[in-house]
């Protein structure tokens, strides 16, 4: 079977779960396999995860490398897409520096491998096969732990240069905001993502402000989650509504830079934290309405993910077929 025609194997690494998939030369998933991703035990022991997960995923489906295209890799971390590196660590992927992680994978199973950024795969699937089906030209903001992006200019993936576009989190929305990881101050990922909301419900439950979750933490205030944020929000928690408004604020200057910038059709919104719906979103798309240029704000829909999880896989899928025919 020639190559451009064979299956696809698209691999998600977060920093929880291994997630690999089978697809078919259409594009359509065949199966699916998860398996733990263990940062913590080191960089070379999760690549052998990987491969394991992989090669286990094949043999399951009775499916040989020789019908497989390709392997597409998606991962968190700043990504030099030509060489298949990572050059940079995510937060949940620590250590994961220059790592040549499409070489080690092809060499492992002998068929081409293409690694990108998970949000770029993720917005590469949104545009195949969820929400921007039929859109030549969207954004993509991931808000979940952190912030990604991805950009899709003329029904094609933009990554820029080497594969860093899409940065979204790292957007400067306040210039004297608090000091990120990446070395910058005031990036929007450190006043609009679920770690953020999480550092500042902590925070201002640590002043003795009053709210449900003082009781609900029983003074462990450090290990509230986003996701009990947004509950206490949802019963009109004043702390928690407040704490979710701010994180909506910094989110909504993101769009409208975005929207400004790129001038897309649409703007899909995934992510863990897109579960918050218009509770989150909403401030944003009135901003962009009053903030943003006109004839982009004008013509810009807004949508929620359609993928969950399974965005980066089938972006990363896409990814592979467009490489291995010369799109």
């Amino acid at each position: 079977m020639p190559r451009q025609t064979g299956q696809v194997v698209a691999v998600d690494i977060g920093g929880t779960k291994i997630l690999a998939a089978l697809f078919s030369p259409g594009g359509k998933m065949l199966a699916n396999l998860a398996g733990p991703t263990l940062p913590g035990e080191g960089v070379s022991a999760v690549i052998d995860r990987l491969c394991a997960t992989i090669s286990a995923l094949l043999h399951g489906n009775n499916v040989t490398v020789a019908r497989i295209a390709g392997i597409g890799l998606a991962c968190a971390g700043g990504i030099d897409t030509p060489r298949g590196l990572v050059v940079t660590p995510s937060p949940n992927l620590p250590g994961w520096a220059s790592v040549p992680l499409a070489d080690i994978v092809q060499e492992k199973f002998g068929v081409p491998a293409f690694l990108l950024n998970d949000a770029s795969a993720a917005a590469l699937g949104e545009h195949r096969h969820g929400a921007g089906r039929g859109v030549k030209d969207l954004v993509l903001l991931a808000v979940g732990t952190g912030i990604g992006g991805g950009i899709i200019i003329g029904g094609k993936l933009y990554l820029g240069a080497v594969g860093g576009a899409g940065e979204f989190g790292h957007m400067t929305v306040a210039a004297d905001g608090p000091l990120c990881g990446c070395g910058n101050t005031g990036c929007l990922e450190m006043l609009a993502s679920g770690r953020a909301v999480e550092r500042d419900a902590a925070a201002r439950l640590r002043r003795g402000e009053n709210s449900v979750l003082r009781e609900m933490m029983k003074g462990d205030f450090d290990s509230v989650t986003a996701v009990q944020v947004g509950e206490a929000a949802r019963v009109g928690d004043p702390l928690a509504c407040d704490v979710i408004a701010r994180a909506a604020y910094f989110l909504g200057v993101g769009m409208v830079n975005a929207v400004n910038i790129f001038n897309p059709e649409l703007v899909v919104i995934g992510g863990g934290m897109a579960a918050l719906g218009d509770m989150l979103v909403a401030p944003g798309r009135r901003m962009v309405a009053e903030r943003a240029f006109s004839v982009s704000a004008g013509l810009v829909r807004f949508a929620t993910a359609e993928l969950g999880n399974e965005a980066g896989v089938y972006g990363a899928a896409a990814f592979v077929r467009d490489r291995v025919r010369g799109g």
